[in-house]
């Protein structure tokens, strides 16, 4: 059997491995069009802000180890421009020799990847306008570090253009960040990308949110960017990373089945519209986990499962690829963020109903130093408790929780189920009661009705109408406090009542919910019957309706009644 594979990068390198892994015998050809193959294009902005020091080691492979290794025919320089499928060949364009010539296949696997985004703006063909696809891109930008440039624009605040920003604020040039959308990585909801907002300020990024680029000039040499608020960013260079769409060119032209999102359509086998062909990575419709909708999630991880899988069907094992549920973690200077499943906004789109809840737990024991508070959001189904999305954003501790919340996506687990989770504990690593069960119990404690929630995004309104309790401490209070609050701290709480009218509905609030909680239930059971807690305390408020304390420095950490202790410490009551 003869396997041609398009493209050698994540899927298409992981295809004709696993393919050789499983037939000894097989003629496995990777063309790739590009100079190299199976490199660690995750690492790219890494090597430019220095963290990575070697350059080769973003080579993961060479041609020449994969002959020697796995006997795979490697040919870098070599693009594909048709597809005759009547004929199973394919036209090659050596762009080493500059010859072009036909070859044969009896599987066809396309990996080809994305392509990034380069709208058609004016002036978007300037010489230092760069993307972030590859090694010469990454050689390009480089350079230009490398020549003298101390500024540099980038438009777009996802992924990509969030590591870049850190990168070059590493090699101490001056950042601006220019994003379409009202808030910095658009998979997350708005109030969980505050957190970044405010921390990237911290970091010395100018960010242009709710902004696009309008028009590029040439200033001397340098960029002009033209926003559409007629402001305008001058810069060294100009860093596009607005998005990526599917390399699917070469499959439209062949008539292969492409789906509503653009990329490839492929059953659970990867197999294309033509049975002999197959696709995977970046370029291809998956299915997501929780909607249950097509989707394009350009993910490393996803793309090399899905090499795997063609490799199995080619030779007669029926793996299948189940779904894409978007886990996802960014590391943006000091804070870390993750999300899995679905977000807020994308259930809201298809009418999904849902339930909400917030948390502030450290990333480990309190007590024990180097930990700060993340913020945590677990979306899940109000009839079942099921989980239907997680976001996290905080320092330390964030990617083990995002991968647990993504485990129990996947099982199908409830929130119910996370009450019992046992999870390794010691205080360097985490604490007794996990980040993952204390979601589980606050969201069951909800599903159970043992508490109420307001949320910080509908103030002033929802709270217009009672009494805003504050029972954080005078000394906190006195700080800062919302607006219009009253403040009786916990601990004066049972012998204060009188102050507060049964038949006006409370509105309870303090740092990270604790007190509040503990709030609640007292007044519940001492007759009060219309009561909530603010979801996530001044902390979740904080993203909502920006105050003094949104530092984008962690605050103290939180531990169960020592929070009035804890505020006492040094600069406590200074940030969120």
């Amino acid at each position: 059997m003869k396997i041609v594979v398009i493209g050698g990068v994540a899927a298409g390198a992981s295809t004709a491995a696993r393919a050789r892994r499983l037939s000894e015998d097989a003629e496995i050809i990777v063309l790739e069009k590009d100079a190299f193959i199976s490199f660690a294009n995750c690492g790219l902005p890494y090597h430019i802000g220095g963290d990575i020091k070697d350059r080769d080691a973003l080579l993961l492979q060479t041609p020449e180890g994969l002959k020697e290794t796995l006997n795979i025919n490697v040919r870098t320089g070599h693009e594909v421009i048709d597809i005759d499928r009547q004929l199973k060949q394919l036209t090659v364009v050596d762009q080493n020799l500059g010859q072009t010539y036909v070859e044969c296949y009896d599987k066809l696997v396309l990996s080809q990847g994305a392509d990034a985004l380069r709208p058609p703006i004016p002036g978007i063909d300037h010489q230092k306008i760069f993307v972030l696809r590859n090694i010469p891109d990454m050689d390009s930008i480089i350079q230009q570090i490398d020549a003298g440039a101390s500024k540099a624009i980038i438009i777009g605040g996802g992924f990509i253009g969030i590591e870049v920003a850190e990168a070059f604020r590493q090699r101490n040039m001056e950042v601006e960040l220019v994003e379409l959308q009202n808030q910095l990585m658009p998979p997350l909801d708005y109030e969980m990308a505050c957190d970044l907002r405010y921390h990237m300020e911290n970091q010395g990024v100018q960010l242009h949110l709710g902004s696009a680029a309008k028009k590029f000039v040439d200033a001397s040499g340098q960029v002009k960017v033209i926003l559409d608020n007629d402001e305008s960013v001058v810069a060294d260079f100009v860093v596009l990373a607005i998005g990526v769409r599917p390399a699917a060119k070469l499959a439209i032209d062949a008539g292969l089945t492409i789906g509503n999102m653009g990329g490839i359509k492929v059953d659970s086998h990867m197999q294309t519209s033509d049975p002999d062909i197959y696709a995977a990575g970046d370029m291809v419709e998956v299915t997501d986990t929780v909607t249950g909708e097509p989707t394009q999630l350009p993910l490393a991880g996803p793309a090399n499962r899905q090499g795997r899988i063609v490799a199995d069907n080619i030779f007669g094992r029926t793996s299948q690829y189940r779904s894409t549920q978007g886990t996802a973690v960014v590391k943006v200077f000091d804070m870390t963020a993750g999300s899995t499943g679905a977000s807020e906004k994308t259930l809201r789109r298809l009418n999904r109903s849902f339930h909400k809840v917030y948390l502030h737990p450290s990333g480990h024991a309190g007590y024990y130093p180097g930990t700060a508070p993340m913020h945590v959001k677990l979306i899940f189904e109000p009839e079942t408790g099921k989980i239907l999305g997680a976001q996290i954003v905080g320092y330390d501790g964030v990617d083990k929780r995002i991968d647990v919340f993504a485990t129990a996506i996947h099982a199908g687990m409830t929130v119910f189920d996370l009450e019992h989770l046992e999870l390794a504990y010691a205080p360097p690593y985490g604490s007794a009661k996990d980040p993952i069960n204390m979601a589980g119990f606050i969201a069951s404690n909800y599903l159970r009705g043992d508490l109420n929630f307001w949320y910080a995004e509908n103030f002033p309104d929802q709270v217009s109408t009672g009494i805003l309790l504050d029972v954080r401490s005078q000394m906190e209070y006195a700080e800062w406090s919302i607006p219009g609050a009253i403040n009786i701290p916990l601990r004066e709480l049972r012998s204060r009542l009188h102050e507060l009218k049964k038949d006006q509905p409370i509105y309870v609030y303090c740092r990270v919910g604790f007190r509040s909680y503990l709030a609640y239930r007292i007044l519940l059971q001492k007759g009060f019957e219309n009561i909530a807690m603010l979801a996530g305390g001044s902390k979740t408020f904080n993203c909502f309706c920006r105050t003094v304390l949104a530092t984008g420095k962690p605050g103290v950490p939180f531990v169960s009644h020592a929070e009035e202790k804890l505020a006492e410490m040094p600069e406590a009551l200074k940030h969120a």
